[in-house]
C-alpha cells in the first residue's frame, strides 16, 4: 500500500518554494505566526463575529472520530486584541482580519455557522480537520468572501453541493475541498477524520471564473457529474496555469482528453481511482510537462503501450502507474531517476528486459511491485536502497520465491513496513524476513496462513504493527505463539477463515493498544486475561462465534475507549462495574443473546459517546432520563430487546442532559408516546421510534425544534394518526435525507419535506390524496413508496423530472394511462404500478440505456402488445404484467434478456406457440429465469422439449441456497418485488432470492401433445403447475428428477397410463393433483404418496389402491361431478425480492401461510433444508 497524501504533501512543500504565493498556506496542518501591532487593536465588529463563532463550537470530543480539541480557544476572550487570537491574523493598517487558520484544531460544530461570512476581508481561510458533523455546506456566503485566496474545507464533515459562491471566488489561489489520510509509522493509510460529501453538478461552472487558480484538491470528497473530458476542457479553458490537479477518487468517467495537454504548468496530477474512466493509451502529453514531479494515475483502466521517456524524468519524485493490468511495457533504464522517491508498478502488465540497467535509487523510500516481474535479477538491478522504508509485493508467488526477495531486503536497513499480498505462506514464512531487525510494520492479504507461518512471525520482535487480511488461513485457532509477540502495539485480524478459541497467551501482549479480531469463526470465551492488557484503548472482536459472559474486567481496563463485541453469541448478563473511572466513550454489543438488565455502571459512563446494545435479550425499564445525564453521548440505540423505556419522575427536573446527541434509535421498546425529553435535544440528526404503540399526532416540535439538523426520522409501524402541518408542507431544512411514515393510521393529504429528501416512504397508511404539484417536492428524492393508501387521480407527467430511483405506487386507486417518459426515464430501477386502475398501452419507446430493474404492472388494465423496446432493458430482473388485458403472441425475444430471473404474465390474451427464436437454439434463452408465471392464458399447440432445456438456472441444483447478488444503487435498505403465483393451499413469502427457488406455471391454457421428458432436468424447480390443459400421453418418469419439487399439479388433462414409481423418490413433494386425467393402474405406496389424499387421486376411473377406496381389480366407479370439478382454484404465493436501494434481487424464504401449524412447520423445514 502506498502513502499517496505524504507524497503530495512533500511535493507541496516543494511547490511553495518554486511558487512564492503558495507559501502563504500550506497543505500541512501548520498554523500562522502572528507579528502583532500593539498600537493597533482589532475591530470590534471582528472580535464580536469571532466570537459569535466560537459559541458555535462544542469543545468536546465526537463520537465518530474522537477528534479530542487540541486548544478550547482559550485566547478568544472579550475586551483583548483579537489580531492576538490564535488562528487569527489581521492586516496592520485596517485592522481586519485577513486569515482564520484553524487547521486541525478538531473542533466539533453543528454546521459551518454563517457568522463566519461577516469576516470579508479574509484572504485565508482553513476550518480543515475539524467536525462540522456531516452538516450542510451553506448554500450562500461563500460570496461575501470575495477577497479569498486560499480555501481549505478538507476532511471537515460537511455535505451537499458545493455552493456557487465558491465558484464566484475570483482571486482563489487554492482551493481543498478533499478527504485526507493520516499515515501511521508503518505507513498505513487511514481516513483522518470527518469524511466530506460534496457533489459538483457542473465542473466548468465550478471553474469558469477562477482564472488565478493554482492547486485544486477535491480527493475523495467530491463526485462530479461531469464527464472527465468535460472536466479536463473546462480547467484547459478557464485554469490554464494549474499547479496541482488532485482528482482521486471522485468518480470521473469518460476518457482522458487531449485538452489536458494545455496545463503544461503542472506540478501534480492525481487522477487515481476514477473507475469509471473509459480504458484507453497512457497520455504520453504528460512527458512534455517540464515541472512534473507527481503522477498518480493508478487503476483508471490505462491499457496498451507504456512509454519509456516518462522512466527517464530527472525530477520525477512520484509515479504510480499501479492496478492498471492491461497497462504493457518493459521496464527501461532507470540511470537518470536518482530524484524517484515512490514508485508503484503493482498489478501491471509491465515486464523486465535482463539487459535493463537501473542505477541506483538512492532517493526512493516507498516501492510497489508486482509479482510477475520480481526476481532476484530484476530486485539487485535497482542497486543500493538505503532510503527504503516502505515494501509493497503483490503475488502471485511461491515461498520460495519469497525467500529470495526477502533475502534481498535483508540489506535493506531502513525498511519499516512490508506488505505482502497473495503470496502462498503456507507453508513457512522465509527466514530472512524474520530475521528484519528494523521492520515494525507487517501486512498480509489474501495470501494461506498455517499455524506454523504464525508462530514464525511472532519471533520479529521488532513488530509493532501486524495485520491480517482477506485470507485463507489453515488454522484450527491462533497459535499460542502470538504471545511472544511482547512488543506488538497493533494487531488486527479480519475475514480469514479462522477458528478455535482465543489464546489465554494473548494476555502477554501487554504493550498492546489495538485488538481487532473480526469477520472470522473465532469461538469460545473471551480469555479472562484480556484483562492484563492494561494499555489497550481499542478492542475489536466483531462478527465471530464468541460465547459466555463478557468478562468484566475488560470494562474497567484502564485505557480502554472502544469496545465492539457485536454480532457473536455471547450472552449472560453484563454485569456491573465500576463506570465513573472508565475512559469507554463507545460500547457495542449489539447482536448477541446478552440477558438481565441494562447495568448502572453504563449509565455514568462519564466520557460514552457511543451506546449500542440494540437485538439482544435485555428487559426490564430503562429511565431516559437517566441516560440523559451522559453528557458526552452521541448515539444511542437500545432497540429490538425486550425493553420498555419510559421518562422518569424527574424528567422535567433541570440536569445537564447530552447537547451532543445526534442518533436515537429506540425500534420496539415498548413506548406509548414520544418521550417529551427528546425537546430537550437541539441538533438531533436521527430519530428512529418505529415498531412501537405510539398514537395521536405526529407533533410539530419535531420540525421547529430540528429544522436544521435531522437527516433521518422514521416513525413507521406505530399507531399515528395525523400530522400537525398546516398547511401540509413539512418545514425542514434540506438536511433531511430519509423520511419514514409507514405502516400507521395517517390520512389525508401526504405531507411532504419542504426540501426534497431522498427517501420517502408513506406506505400503508390511508392517505388519499397528493399534494398539488407534488412532483416539486422530489427534486432529489431517489425512493418514493406510497403503496397500500387510498390515492386516486392521475401521475402526472412532471413525475419524470425527478431522479427517482424506486417508484411504488402499488395498491392504490391511481387511473389514466402510464406516463410514457416513465420508462424512458434513465434514473428509474424499479417501477411498481401493480394493482391500480392504469390503462392504455405501454410506450413503444424506451432508452437504449434503459436500466431499470423491475417492472410491476400486475393487476391493471394495460392493453396492446408488448413493447418490443423492453429488449433494451439489459438490467431488466422483474417483469410481472400479470392480470392485464394485453393481447399478443409468446415474447421469445425477452430470452435474450440474461439478468431476467422473473417474468408473469398470467391472466391476459396471449396466445399462439410458446417458442423460442430460430436463432436462439444454440444461445441464450431465458437461461437465468427462476420464476415462469404463463397461466390463464391462450397458449396452445406443444411444448418443445429444446424450450425447457434452455433454461440453464432451473438446470442447476444448489442446496445451499446460496443468495443472487447484483450491484447495489443505492444507500438506503431495502425494496420489496411481490410476484404472483397460483399455488394449491399456502402463502410463501420468500424474503431474498435464493438459487433454490424456482417455478413453472403454465395452467389454464390449451396446450396439447406430451409433457417434454426435458422438463425432468429442471432439478431445482419447487413448483410445476401444467394444470387445466389438453396434454395427452403419460406422465414422464422423468419428473422424478426433480429432487427439489414440493408441489406438483397436473389435474384437468388427458393424461394416461399408470402413474410413474419415479415420483415416489420426490422426498419434498408435499402437494400432488393429478385428478381429472385419464390414469389407470395402481396408485404408487412408497416415498410421500402414503400422505395424500383422494382429492390427489379422484376423477381418474382406472386408478385404484390406497388412499382410493377402489381395490385393484374391482369394477370401476362412476366418477361424481364433485370428482370431475376443477381443483385448479389457488391460493396466491407472495414472492419478494430485496433490491437493496442499490437493488439487487437475492432469494430467501420465510413463510406466511393458511394452513394448520404442522403443515407450517413442515413447508419451512422443506424450504430451509
Amino acid at each position: 500500500m502506498a502513502s499517496i497524501g505524504w507524497a503530495v504533501l512533500l511535493l507541496l512543500c516543494l511547490v511553495q518554494q518554486l511558487h512564492p504565493l503558495a507559501a502563504s498556506v500550506s497543505h500541512s496542518h501548520g498554523h500562522l505566526t502572528h507579528h502583532p501591532t500593539p498600537s493597533l487593536l482589532c475591530r470590534p465588529d471582528q472580535a464580536s463575529a469571532l466570537l459569535k463563532l466560537k459559541q458555535s463550537f462544542i469543545f468536546s470530543p465526537t463520537a465518530e472520530y474522537d477528534l479530542d480539541p487540541i486548544t478550547t480557544l482559550p485566547s478568544w476572550q472579550a475586551g483583548t486584541d483579537c489580531c492576538l487570537w490564535e488562528g487569527i491574523s489581521c492586516s496592520n493598517s485596517s485592522g481586519y482580519v485577513t486569515a482564520l487558520d484553524l487547521s486541525g484544531f478538531s473542533l466539533n460544530s453543528n454546521g459551518i455557522d454563517p457568522m463566519l461570512f461577516n469576516l470579508t476581508s479574509l484572504k485565508l481561510l482553513d476550518l480543515s480537520m475539524n467536525n462540522f458533523r456531516n452538516y450542510y455546506i451553506p448554500s450562500v456566503g461563500f460570496e461575501r468572501l470575495s477577497l479569498l485566496t486560499h480555501l481549505n474545507l478538507s476532511t471537515s464533515g460537511i455535505r451537499g453541493q458545493v455552493p456557487i459562491g465558491i465558484s464566484k471566488l475570483k482571486n482563489l489561489v487554492s482551493l481543498d475541498l478533499s478527504n485526507r489520510y493520516i499515515y501511521i509509522e508503518d505507513g498505513l493509510a487511514i481516513h483522518a477524520g470527518p469524511q466530506n460529501e460534496l457533489l459538483v453538478p457542473d465542473f466548468r461552472t465550478l471553474v469558469a471564473n477562477l482564472s488565478n487558480l493554482r492547486e485544486l484538491y477535491l480527493d475523495y470528497a467530491v463526485s462530479i457529474s461531469s464527464m472527465a473530458q468535460d472536466c479536463f476542457k473546462a480547467l484547459a479553458k478557464y485554469v490554464p496555469h494549474l499547479w496541482v490537479l488532485s482528482l482521486e477518487g471522485c468518480g470521473l468517467q469518460g476518457h482522458i482528453d487531449g485538452s489536458l495537454s494545455r496545463l503544461h504548468s503542472l506540478v501534480v496530477i492525481d487522477l487515481s481511482y476514477n473507475y469509471g474512466i473509459t480504458p484507453g493509451p497512457f497520455p504520453e502529453f504528460f512527458m512534455n510537462f517540464l515541472n512534473l514531479r507527481v503522477l498518480q494515475l493508478s487503476t483508471i483502466n490505462l491499457e496498451g503501450w507504456f512509454p519509456h521517456g516518462m522512466f527517464q524524468s530527472k525530477i520525477l519524485k512520484v509515479l504510480d502507474l499501479s492496478w492498471n493490468p492491461n497497462l504493457s511495457g518493459h521496464m527501461p533504464k532507470f540511470s537518470n531517476a536518482t530524484s524517484l522517491e515512490t514508485l508503484r508498478i503493482d498489478m501491471t502488465n509491465l515486464s523486465y528486459v535482463k539487459s535493463s540497467c537501473f542505477g541506483n535509487f538512492k532517493a526512493l523510500a516507498e516501492l510497489s511491485l508486482d509479482g510477475k516481474i520480481i526476481s532476484m535479477d530484476f530486485l539487485s538491478s535497482f542497486g543500493m536502497l538505503s532510503s527504503l522504508r516502505e515494501l509493497s509485493l503483490t503475488g502471485p508467488g511461491s515461498s520460495r520465491e519469497l525467500e529470495s526477495i526477502s533475502s534481498w531486503s535483508e540489506g535493506i536497513k531502513n525498511l519499516r513496513t512490508l506488505y505482502l499480498s497473495n503470496f502462498e505462506l503456507s507453508m513457512m514464512i522465509p527466514s530472512s524476513i524474520v530475521n528484519l531487525k528494523n521492520l515494525q510494520g507487517l501486512l498480509i492479504f489474501g495470501s494461506n496462513l498455517t499455524t506454523q507461518t504464525l508462530s514464525a512471525i511472532a519471533n520479529i520482535n521488532s513488530l509493532k504493527f501486524f495485520m491480517i487480511g482477506d485470507c485463507g488461513c489453515l488454522l484450527e485457532q491462533l497459535p499460542s505463539a502470538i504471545g511472544n509477540m511482547t512488543d506488538l502495539e497493533t494487531l488486527e485480524i479480519f475475514n480469514c477463515q479462522l477458528s478455535g478459541p482465543i489464546p489465554h497467551e494473548v494476555g502477554k501482549m501487554k504493550k498492546l493498544k489495538t485488538l481487532a479480531v473480526s469477520w472470522t469463526a473465532l469461538s469460545g470465551r473471551i480469555p479472562s486475561s484480556i484483562a492484563n492488557l492494561t494499555r489497550l484503548t481499542e478492542l475489536v472482536l466483531y462478527q465471530n462465534y464468541l460465547i459466555g459472559e463478557i468478562p468484566t474486567a475488560i470494562f474497567t481496563l484502564p485505557t480502554l475507549q472502544y469496545l465492539d463485541l457485536s454480532e457473536n453469541q455471547l450472552s449472560g448478563p453484563i454485569q456491573n462495574f465500576d463506570g465513573v473511572s472508565s475512559c469507554l466513550k463507545g460500547v457495542y454489543l449489539q447482536n448477541n443473546n446478552l440477558t438481565g438488565q441494562i447495568p448502572q455502571a453504563l449509565m455514568v459512563l462519564p466520557n460514552l459517546t457511543d451506546l449500542i446494545l440494540y437485538g439482544n435479550h435485555l428487559m426490564g425499564s430503562v429511565d431516559l432520563a437517566s441516560l440523559w445525564r451522559l453528557e458526552n453521548l452521541t448515539y444511542l440505540d437500545l432497540s429490538q430487546n425486550k425493553l420498555t423505556v419510559m421518562e422518569g419522575e424527574d424528567s422535567n427536573s433541570s440536569f445537564i442532559y447530552p447537547s451532543q446527541l445526534m442518533k436515537v434509535r429506540l425500534v420496539g421498546c415498548n413506548m406509548a408516546k414520544i418521550p417529551n425529553l427528546l425537546m430537550r435535544l437541539n441538533h438531533l440528526a436521527s430519530l428512529d421510534l418505529s415498531s412501537n404503540n405510539i398514537s395521536g399526532v405526529i407533533p410539530n416540535w419535531i420540525w421547529e425544534r430540528w429544522h436544521c439538523s435531522l437527516r433521518s426520522l422514521n416513525l413507521s409501524h406505530n399507531m399515528f394518526t395525523g400530522i400537525e402541518l398546516n398547511p401540509y408542507v413539512i418545514p425542514i431544512s434540506n438536511t433531511l435525507v430519509g423520511l419514514d411514515l409507514s405502516s400507521n393510521k395517517l390520512h389525508g393529504n401526504i405531507p411532504m419535506p419542504e426540501f426534497s429528501a431522498k427517501l420517502l416512504d408513506y406506505s400503508n397508511n390511508a392517505f388519499s390524496s397528493l399534494l398539488p404539484n407534488f412532483t416539486l417536492y422530489l427534486s432529489s428524492t431517489q425512493y418514493l413508496r406510497l403503496s397500500n393508501n387510498s390515492i386516486s387521480g392521475h401521475l402526472p407527467q412532471s413525475i419524470c423530472h425527478s431522479r427517482l430511483q424506486v417508484l411504488d405506487l402499488s395498491y392504490n386507486n391511481f387511473s389514466g394511462r402510464v406516463p410514457p417518459c416513465l420508462m424512458e426515464n434513465g434514473f428509474l430501477r424499479v417501477i411498481n404500478l401493480r394493482e391500480n386502475q392504469f390503462k392504455g398501452m405501454l410506450p413503444y419507446t424506451m432508452s437504449s440505456e434503459c436500466s431499470v430493474q423491475t417492472i410491476d404492472l400486475h393487476g391493471n388494465k394495460i392493453e396492446g402488445q408488448l413493447p418490443r423496446a423492453l429488449y433494451n432493458c439489459t438490467r431488466l430482473e422483474v417483469l410481472d404484467l400479470g392480470r392485464n388485458q394485453i393481447v399478443d403472441t409468446f415474447p421469445s425475444w425477452l430470452g435474450r434478456l440474461f439478468n431476467l430471473r422473473v417474468l408473469v404474465l398470467r391472466s391476459n390474451q396471449f396466445h399462439g406457440l410458446i417458442d423460442y427464436l430460430e436463432d436462439e437454439k444454440s444461445g441464450e434463452h431465458f437461461s437465468s429465469l427462476q420464476i415462469l408465471d404463463l397461466a390463464s392464458n391462450n397458449f396452445s399447440g406443444n411444448l418443445h422439449s429444446q424450450w425447457f432445456e434452455k433454461l440453464k438456472s432451473m438446470k442447476k441444483y444448489n442446496s445451499t441456497g446460496q443468495i443472487i447478488l447484483h450491484p447495489n444503487l443505492t444507500t438506503f435498505g431495502f425494496y420489496q418485488d411481490s410476484v404472483t403465483i397460483s399455488y394449491k393451499g399456502l402463502f410463501m413469502t420468500f424474503e431474498r432470492i435464493l438459487t433454490t427457488l424456482t417455478a413453472i406455471d403454465m395452467s389454464d391454457n390449451a396446450l396439447e401433445g406430451t409433457i417434454p421428458t426435458s422438463v425432468g432436468n429442471l432439478v431445482s424447480l419447487h413448483v410445476l403447475n401444467m394444470s387445466n390443459n389438453a396434454f395427452t400421453g403419460e406422465i414422464p418418469p422423468q419428473l422424478g428428477n426433480i429432487a427439489a419439487l414440493e408441489s406438483l399439479d397436473l389435474s384437468s388433462n388427458m393424461l394416461s397410463g399408470e402413474i410413474p414409481q419415479e415420483l415416489t423418490n420426490l422426498d419434498f413433494l408435499g402437494t400432488l393433483n393429478l385428478s381429472n386425467n385419464q390414469l389407470d393402474g395402481r396408485i404408487p405406496q412408497s416415498g410421500q404418496f402414503a400422505t395424500f389424499q383422494n382429492s390427489s387421486f379422484d376423477g381418474n376411473a382406472g386408478l385404484c389402491g390406497v388412499p382410493l377406496s377402489k381395490l385393484c381389480g374391482s369394477l370401476p366407479d362412476t366418477p361424481s361431478k364433485a370428482d370431475m370439478k376443477s381443483s385448479s382454484h389457488g391460493v396466491d404465493v407472495i414472492l419478494f425480492l430485496f433490491a437493496g436501494v442499490g437493488f439487487g434481487v437475492g432469494f430467501a424464504a420465510a413463510i406466511l401461510m393458511e394452513l394448520n401449524w404442522f403443515v407450517i412447520e413442515k413447508i419451512v423445514f422443506e424450504i430451509c433444508t
